[in-house]
């Protein structure tokens, strides 16, 4: 019976373990690092056909530290128009690792121009327009969010650096 429940205990430390690494990143919380630092951004996640479609439109202000975080289930060819979106983004795509291959900066509301990410896109963060320049966030810089798997990630949740 001993056995038994040490092997129980075992169990049941590994499983707290990894809900105490998991618990680390958040849902709400973007985290980017790169060689300018790092910033933190509160965020809406849009991971259905629906949110992603409606984005950002409508909406007449974001918080400086705010963004939506658009998620795939799958990498695919990313594109992004302003249509209907009433503030001034900055845009930046990520690969299936979280690292940014491309930035868009300083989409202008209304236009109708398609914005292309590329393609393997695996999530979008859209930010306040003059943020990504501010920061000095390029190509290269990574991101840490549930959203992304932990096995593949560069900057995974529960790692410190």
């Amino acid at each position: 019976m001993t056995i038994l429940l040490r092997l129980l205990r075992a169990v049941c430390l590994f499983l707290l373990g990894t809900v105490a690494t998991y618990a680390e990143c958040d849902e709400s919380i973007a985290e980017l690092r790169g060689s300018w630092g790092t910033a933190k951004f509160n965020i809406e996640v849009a991971d259905t056909p629906k949110s992603r479609a409606e984005g950002l439109m409508f909406r007449e202000k974001l918080p400086t530290s705010g963004g939506m975080l658009f998620v795939y289930e799958q990498p695919e060819h990313a594109t992004f128009w302003m249509k209907n979106t009433l503030i001034p983004l900055d845009i930046i795509f990520f690969d299936f690792r979280g690292q940014v291959t491309s930035i868009h900066r300083d989409a202008t509301p209304h236009d109708t121009s398609l914005i292309d990410g590329g393609r393997d896109v695996a999530a979008v963060l859209e930010i306040n327009a003059g943020i990504a320049s501010r920061l000095g966030i390029d190509v290269g810089s990574q991101i840490r969010h549930l959203s992304f798997d932990r096995q593949s990630a560069i900057w995974p949740c529960g790692a410190d650096h």
